[in-house]
């Protein structure tokens, strides 16, 4: 019985390379009052997650996270370290992880069905992030979420339309995914 290669260099080299694309769209931000930046990271994590599907999307966002914790300033703001995983909007950001198998899960599937795991992955990521907020905050950022839900909905349907087509018209982006 012949398995498949799931750690090939080109998907060693995907993961790097979406990690690092996650490393710039988190540097288009702008701060909302209450601390929360808002950033094209949603955006990106549904772009992994839809173009490399749920295994190596987590794998990818991983390394962005794994980069960041040991001080690398990948996260919004040119931030890094250990602290902003576990600070005020460190819940958004290990709420990436759900999301894009969410986005990921929805890879093979029709349009309409992509979009829904995606959003359900990013309330997910909402949820988990707005708990952090208050737990190492104890304030609610409640006014900002409208903004920030509607922001992120609509960039994750440019994102899944994108990812869609992206997948579609370059057939070197096929990996594994078991």
């Amino acid at each position: 019985m012949k398995t498949k290669k799931v750690l090939t260099t080109k998907n060693m080299v995907l993961v790097a390379m979406f990690a690092a694309i996650m490393a710039i769209l988190s540097q288009i931000s702008f701060q909302l009052p209450g601390g929360v930046p808002i950033t094209l990271q949603t955006f990106g994590v549904v772009l992994v997650g839809i173009i490399l599907g749920p295994t190596m999307g987590i794998t990818s966002i991983l390394v962005y996270l794994l980069m960041g914790a040991v001080g690398v300033p990948v996260f919004a703001n040119f931030r890094g370290g250990f602290d902003v995983l576990i600070g005020a909007t460190g819940g958004y950001l290990i709420g990436f992880l759900p999301m894009t198998y969410f986005a990921g899960f929805g890879k093979k599937k029709p349009f309409l069905y992509s979009i829904v795991f995606s959003i359900a992955g990013l309330l997910i990521c909402h949820i988990m992030g707005l708990v952090m907020y208050y737990t190492v905050t104890g304030t609610w950022i409640l006014p900002s979420v409208p903004l920030m839900l509607a922001k992120d909905i609509s960039t994750t349907i440019v994102a899944v339309v994108l990812g869609k087509e992206i997948s579609k018209q370059l057939s070197f982006l096929t990996v594994y995914n078991k």
